[in-house]
């Protein structure tokens, strides 16, 4: 089963892929943590999703040290793939989304597949969650995710975006995309895009982009891609075609169900860089109680 990261981005907050720091003494970065734990899992493929122009830099300082231990394939998120003939060397500087980065992959991708962030710790059981489900899942209409406590999520150092989830009988109904934050004890939702702010419960489940698919998924970004564009045809430079927004989509057309399979997993990542020595300090007590080896790749 194949594991998709989603690396095009991976960099942009500290100044470019080189300027990421390792969070062990190994060199290693969260990503091989992620790496690691799908392996233990029953991964057996991980296919990068990247830049470019950022190829040989990453297979020298990630891809290289896990090619004998999991087959790995590269598919390049470029700005050009998928787009209508008119709009081909369209001017735009970022990349067009998380959907879009997904859609990237089409060729690489032959069963069903997880994806994740390239630069968030999601936790082993989390990932193991995702792979027996989409192990044993029989109807091919229904896709997955991973919903994490917000209390698990937050850092210290400031508001997080998360997709606040909408649950009914254990399926997902809808993600309102927010920034939260704790305040004086009380954790805070302000949905994007409002002056709304509300207190939330501790347990309540948000998504950190841990989903599960099936090839047929495909068809739907492609054609939601289209409609996408043309939708956004006075917005093109700015605008981006996120996953949250294509699974609101196939709820509402009734396409399949979005099972949500909750995780007491704690999310580790770089969001502030004030963050860096929580996620060392974590993941080197996670060395220690076991659950990683003090050498992760020898």
């Amino acid at each position: 089963m194949d594991l998709v990261i989603l690396a095009a981005g991976m960099g942009s907050r500290f100044g470019g892929l080189k300027q990421i720091e390792p969070i062990d003494k190994d060199g290693n970065f969260i990503i091989d943590y992620t790496i690691y734990d799908a392996i233990k899992v029953g991964f057996d493929k991980i296919i990068f999703i990247i830049k470019r122009e950022n190829y040989y830099t990453f297979r020298e300082t990630i891809g290289k040290r896990i090619e004998k231990k999991i087959k790995v394939e590269y598919a390049f998120q470029d700005l050009n793939a998928y787009l209508p003939s008119s709009l081909q060397n369209f001017c735009r500087q970022k990349p067009w989304g998380t959907a879009h980065a997904v859609l990237c992959a089409k060729n690489k991708i032959e069963n069903d597949f997880a994806m994740v962030n390239a630069d968030d710790y999601y936790g082993r059981e989390s990932l193991r969650k995702m792979y027996n489900f989409l192990k044993t899942n029989i109807n091919k209409n229904n896709l997955v995710m991973v919903g994490y406590k917000t209390v698990n999520t937050l850092t210290e150092n400031g508001a997080v975006k998360r997709g606040v989830c909408k649950i009914i009988d254990g399926n997902l109904k809808g993600l309102v995309e927010s920034s939260i934050q704790e305040v004086d004890g009380k954790i805070i939702q302000n949905p994007v895009g409002t002056e709304d702010k509300y207190v939330i419960e501790p347990n309540t489940l948000v998504s950190m982009n841990l989903f599960g698919f099936n090839k047929n998924i495909f068809d739907f970004l492609q054609k939601g891609f289209e409609e996408f564009i043309m939708s956004n045809s006075k917005d093109l430079s700015t605008c981006e075609y996120f996953i949250p927004t294509i699974l609101s989509k196939y709820v509402e057309n009734n396409l399949g169900d979005i099972k949500v399979l909750s995780t007491d997993d704690k999310w580790y990542g770089l969001t502030y860089k004030q963050d860096f020595e929580n996620v060392c300090n974590g993941i080197d007590e996670m060395v220690k109680a076991g659950l990683y080896p003090k050498h992760l790749w020898y």
